[in-house]
């Protein structure tokens, strides 16, 4: 299935309508209890993030070899984790306002995965059956920020720094995730070009690092982490600017659109 959210509720992509399944996402993600109704055009939908209000986003820093060469250090000896807060979240379409501090934005495209079912201390063997899904990610960053301080968050979990969807696509209709081809175009200019196949840690070893001391409740998510081609990593970097449209793009799971707004660096 491929599911959206909407104020007041989500349901399933049926062509160009939506069926009603109930109030909320996580909530049903959790019970699998559904009351359908009836079909509305998808086009009458103003649509939120799949997840609109996930209750933990864990982001994973340096996750292909290609991406780790170019910011210049050695892959990781295991998974860097950091955190995104629900304020972080956008939806698709949106257009994302960066705060003033903010000098050099970029971009990351990235594979979001939903966790289904709580989860704890859960094996590699069994991880993959803890997920509900798969969307596209945008972990945008503010490399000046991310720099200062020693450590991420204030360049990473930022308002709207999370740009997600447009929808939940079901673990049955994805398939294998580490089969997936990644773009991000900015302005319609290729600037990453990757397959899930490159992952320094897989989604099921992922899920079982992260368990060990978080537990994960369905509708949180896992950004899996960025290929090679950000914009701080070219001579000279290019980073985004006012009016620049970001599109990430991944196989099997969708094509994500974010706009933006940033009159403070024209």
């Amino acid at each position: 299935m491929r599911l959206v959210s909407y104020p007041g509720g989500f349901g399933r992509v049926e062509g160009d309508a939506v069926i009603p399944m109930g109030d909320d996402i996580s909530e049903w993600l959790e019970t699998s209890e559904v009351v359908e109704g009836a079909a509305v055009p998808l086009a009458s939908l103003d649509l939120l993030a799949p997840v609109p209000r996930p209750r933990t986003i864990i982001c994973v820093g340096r996750n292909y070899v290609a991406h780790a060469a170019e910011r210049g250090v050695d892959p990781p000896a295991e998974p860097i984790l950091f955190p995104k807060f629900v304020t972080s979240v956008a939806p698709a379409g949106a257009v994302v306002t960066l705060p003033r501090p903010v000098r050099e934005p970029d971009y990351e495209a990235e594979l979001g995965v939903v966790i289904g079912r709580r989860a704890k201390d859960v094996s590699r063997a069994n991880a993959l059956e803890y997920v509900a899904g798969y969307t596209c990610l945008n972990d945008l960053t503010a490399r000046d920020l991310q720099r200062s301080g020693g450590q991420w968050t204030r360049g990473k979990a930022i308002d709207g720094f999370l740009p997600m969807g447009p929808e939940l696509v079901t673990s049955d209709e994805v398939g294998d995730p580490h089969q997936l081809q990644i773009e991000c175009r900015v302005n319609g200019e290729t600037r990453q070009s990757s397959h899930t196949s490159l992952l320094i840690f897989p989604i099921d070893e992922l899920i079982a690092f992260i368990t060990q001391t978080v537990t994960l409740q369905p509708g949180d998510v896992i950004a899996t982490g960025t290929p090679a081609g950000v914009g701080a990593a070219m001579d000279p970097p290019r980073f985004l600017a006012d009016g620049d449209v970001v599109e990430v793009e991944i196989e099997r799971v969708g094509k994500l659109e974010t706009r933006i707004s940033a009159p403070h660096l024209v």
